[in-house]
């Protein structure tokens, strides 16, 4: 193990303050630092350094999973998650956490602390509203996509960008676990409640029709480079506060289709609502959050759309792109694609190898199992029905319909 930090090691807390003084001119040189690791991750180590009056944190790619030390990753994931920060840095301001350093050696990102944030996903988790969150993400996300896409960039420029970007072992992560596993159990690694293994077999594993939608949707997600997508955007890489938003967590960033992101980031406000919907008690605060939650969902998606029409029409340098029309194909085809991958998303972490808190929380095996059938049947809607999904009411309407069949289903009424 290097002393100077000069050749790759996994830190603990024991090595990141004198990391952080040999990188960085932050803390006071003599400054005593205490350090805690706050990552909960299986692939990445955080820890924050607090000094006398302020804080940092430094963000380790491990070269191995937790959860399995055979599973090997690239490193090169954290030069990829600096490059995509500074990217939107500078095309969404306060949107994103300052990168202070990035240490290809140590492959290591030295970053702001975000402190007065929490993470949207613990915050709903304890029925936290933001009623602002809209507003402020569609921003954040219409900015982050049409300002990297061939729509507003030197088309020559974007193409050296998605060099720049390219990374094919993180991408072939997803092309795995969210496209093609849910559907086909093809590493016998799915991991489904004993009480819903027939529903997803007859719903999922056996619908040739279903797994012909996520064929196609496999093949856009690795075979069309919009933007600069985020593409694991969620619950969980996104912090809070009343009025800001702050976008973390990127190494899985490529050029991919536009839809990916708001799509991904959809069934996430959905694994709220179901984490909320199996509440034993059903009590006037869940409702009016549950409410909350898919208000956003409609919200969200009408400033989306407005906004991104709004960029376009301002923005484009493409000739052809300025056609009349050409603006509403495209968003549609965007729309489209975000329904899908809402329901690729949901699917795969209900049966995958990865799932979330919000389910796996849920303590009542049997409620828990039925919310994971509304959200599979929502997922399946999704899919099938993707070029019908225009607005937030389409994904909530289908929400409704997939409660209603999951309460009229005989063969799993409690």
């Amino acid at each position: 193990m290097s002393n100077h930090y000069d050749s790759y090691f996994l830190m603990d807390s024991g090595d990141v303050s004198g990391y952080v003084k040999s990188r960085i001119d932050f803390f006071g040189k003599d400054e005593a630092l205490t350090v805690e690791e706050i990552g909960d991750g299986d692939v990445n180590y955080i820890f924050r350094v607090q000094g006398t009056e302020k804080s940092l944190v430094v963000k380790q790619a491990g070269r191995v999973t937790r959860v399995d030390p055979t599973w090997e990753l690239t490193t090169d994931r954290g030069r990829i998650e600096a490059e995509y920060l500074a990217v939107q840095r500078d095309l969404t301001p306060g949107s994103v956490p300052e990168i202070y350093r990035y240490d290809p050696v140590m492959s290591a990102i030295i970053m702001e602390d975000m402190a007065g944030y929490i993470p949207l996903r613990k915050a709903l988790l304890k029925r936290i509203r933001f009623p602002r969150f809209a507003g402020l993400f569609s921003t954040f996300l219409v900015n982050a996509l049409i300002f990297t896409s061939d729509i507003t960039r030197d088309h020559l420029q974007k193409k050296e960008m998605v060099k720049q970007f390219i990374s094919p072992q993180m991408c072939a992560i997803f092309e795995k676990l969210r496209n093609t596993e849910p559907f086909i159990d093809l590493y016998k690694r799915n991991r489904i409640l004993p009480e819903n293994i027939g529903f997803v077999r007859r719903e999922f594993y056996e619908d040739t029709e279903l797994r012909l939608e996520a064929a196609k949707l496999k093949f856009d997600f690795m075979n069309k480079p919009q933007a600069l997508i985020h593409s694991d955007l969620h619950t969980g890489s996104i912090f809070v506060r009343e009025d800001g938003i702050k976008v973390f967590d990127s190494e899985f960033s490529f050029f991919g289709p536009m839809g990916v992101d708001p799509g991904n980031f959809t069934a996430h406000l959905f694994f709220a609502w179901a984490n909320a919907e199996a509440e034993p008690e059903q009590t006037a605060d869940i409702l009016d959050f549950k409410r909350w939650l898919l208000d956003t969902v409609e919200e969200f998606f009408y400033l989306f759309t407005k906004k991104f029409k709004a960029a376009f029409t301002s923005n484009a340098t493409d000739e052809l792109a300025k056609t009349p029309g050409f603006c509403e194909w495209y968003l549609g085809d965007l729309l489209a694609e975000a329904a899908g991958v809402c329901g690729l998303e949901l699917a795969r972490r209900t049966i995958g190898l990865s799932h979330i808190e919000d389910l796996t929380g849920i303590k009542d095996e049997t409620r828990r199992a039925r919310v994971e059938r509304v959200v599979l049947r929502l997922a399946k809607g999704l899919i099938l029905n993707r070029d019908r999904v225009v607005k937030g009411a389409d994904y909530t309407s289908m929400l409704r319909q997939a409660v209603e069949d999951e309460n009229h289903d005989e063969n799993y009424k409690e």
